[in-house]
């Protein structure tokens, strides 16, 4: 029993025997297994790390190889560049040397000639300063012959230096004056041929194409009356209505014995047609006093003012004018109530504008701005006598303030000479208004003036030495001058002509032109007996 337990006891101890047995049995093969398993990958890593560094090497002589060969070819490259370049430079080097070959060439030719012209300048100096010797020489021995020439000729003729001089200075004057009348005739003559047909025909056809008519205008304003009662109530008790009228007005009323008229009488046109269309409404309307005289005449200055815009704008019309300031057309208006010597001032605008525009165009000009300047060019006398100045400067003030072209301007200020013309237009306006001025019939003149016009052209006329008559004829357009043919030559003659013209054209005023005719008559008579 006991040995049965004992054994029983037993059993597990040798199955745990038996089990550290094989423990310690399997931990040495695997120590073994392990052993040799280690030793197999140190080999096997072994012969890797041989095949990579093998592989490496091989990698590193094929890098190694390839750089050589790179290294070589750029070498090569840059040999093949630097022997371009080289070849370049020294192409450039021959091409500059045979530059400077020829250069020097040339250099030493120029330095030949310059060699040769210093030898031909060292033989014309050489050949001057002889020359310069004899002239010297010849000047003195000709100025001590002229001085023992003119001691001879002193002595022999008893006269003195003075006298000599004077007689020299008298035969220079008498050639002087002997060659500029010849050259005065010759140009005289040269101009007239040139220029007198043209002239002619340019005024003449701007005249033929515009013919204005060019009455005078009567200055007289009149108003009908029905009866000599109506000539009571305009006058009114004890004058009251006629001095109000007046007063309204500034007018001067005349009232006489002739039958049915009543005359206005004003120095400026304007009241005066203010004032005659006042009194035609009064006696039309038949109330006649102080306060309805008043209300009247106001109403009929409005009237007139809007009457003178409506001119204006007419004329700008008729004279196809475009552009002009709204404040001007009243200017312009006023114009047809102003006369000059009887010419109504307004028709004798539009006159010059048309001529002027007509010889423009024939020389090729602006025809409009011609117009535009003829149209201006007195509207001066629109002001009121109170502006101080002549029209022509009070006019180009005027329109300077409304923006005219500098043109126009010189075109209004110096259409009578008062300044220098800037263009050709101002003096197309001053030969317009001229023709204008002098159509016959176009103005009036009074007989005070007439007479001393032509006074003062016979005066100017006989001033001059070797004149002997003078007279002005045809109303001033012609001067016939009588010269002594003992005293005057035929060129001398031309220059008195000549002279005489100048003198009138700046002492005178006329419209138009006056002819100077010279006349030189020569009589000889004999008798046979």
């Amino acid at each position: 029993m006991h040995t049965m337990t004992i054994i029983a006891a037993f059993e597990p101890l040798q199955m745990l025997a038996g089990t550290a047995g094989g423990l310690i049995v399997g931990a040495v093969v695997f120590w073994l297994a392990q052993n040799i398993m280690g030793k197999n990958r140190m080999q096997a890593a072994e012969q890797k790390s041989k095949s990579i560094v093998h592989d490496a090497e091989m990698q590193a002589e094929n890098i190694t190889k390839t750089v050589q060969l790179e290294a070589k070819a750029e070498a090569i490259k840059r040999r093949e560049g630097f022997e371009k370049e080289t070849t370049s430079i020294r192409n450039e080097l021959r091409n500059s040397e045979r530059h400077l070959s020829k250069r020097e060439d040339t250099v030493d030719r120029k330095w030949d000639m310059l060699t040769s012209k210093e030898r031909t300048i060292e033989k014309l100096e050489k050949k001057v300063s002889d020359k310069e010797r004899d002239l010297d020489n010849k000047d003195k021995q000709l100025t001590n012959t002229l001085s023992e020439q003119r001691a001879t000729l002193l002595r022999i003729a008893s006269i003195t230096p003075e006298e000599a001089k004077e007689i020299l200075l008298a035969r220079l004057e008498g050639e002087v004056s002997h060659e500029a009348s010849a050259l005065i005739e010759k140009i005289i003559s040269k101009a007239k041929e040139e220029a007198d047909s043209r002239s002619r025909e340019i005024t003449l056809n701007a005249i033929q194409r515009y013919a204005a008519e060019h009455t005078c205008d009567s200055t007289v304003s009149t108003v009908d009356i029905p009866s000599d009662e109506m000539k009571g109530r305009v006058i009114g008790r004890e004058g009251r209505n006629i001095r109000a009228f007046e007063k309204a007005s500034g007018v001067d009323v005349i009232i006489d014995d002739t039958p049915g008229v009543v005359v206005v009488s004003a120095f400026d046109p304007i009241r005066r047609e203010v004032a005659r269309i006042s009194l035609d409404k009064l006696i039309k309307d038949g109330r006649i006093h102080p306060a309805r005289i008043e209300e009247i005449v106001e109403e009929s200055s409005k009237e007139i003012d809007k009457e003178l815009i409506e001119i204006g704008k007419r004329v700008t019309l008729e004279a196809n004018v475009n552009g002009i300031n709204n404040r001007l057309l009243p200017y312009l208006g006023r114009l047809n109530y102003r006369t000059s010597y009887g010419q109504n001032v307004l028709r004798h605008s539009v006159e010059v504008a048309f001529l002027a525009q007509a010889m423009a165009e024939e020389l090729k000009l602006d025809g409009a701005l011609a117009r535009r300047c003829g149209l201006l060019h007195d509207i001066g006398k629109a002001m009121d006598h109170e502006v101080e100045g002549g029209h022509p400067a009070i006019g180009a003030d005027l329109v300077k303030k409304f923006g005219e072209s500098p043109i126009v301007l010189n075109a209004i200020a110096g259409h009578h000479g008062d300044i220098a013309a800037i263009s050709p237009y101002t003096t197309l306006v001053a030969a317009a208004d001229a023709m204008s001025a002098s159509r016959p019939g176009a103005r009036r003149e009074t007989l005070e003036r007439y007479v001393k016009r032509l006074e003062n052209l016979e005066a100017i006329a006989v001033e001059f030495q070797g004149v002997k008559q003078a007279y002005a004829i045809q109303a001033g357009r012609e001067i016939r001058v009588i010269v002594d043919p003992k005293a005057v030559n035929d060129e001398n003659a031309w220059r008195i002509a000549h002279d005489i013209a100048k003198k009138v054209e700046e002492e005178l005023t006329y419209p138009g032109e006056v002819k100077v005719t010279l006349l030189r008559e020569v009589r000889c008579i004999e008798y046979a007996r």
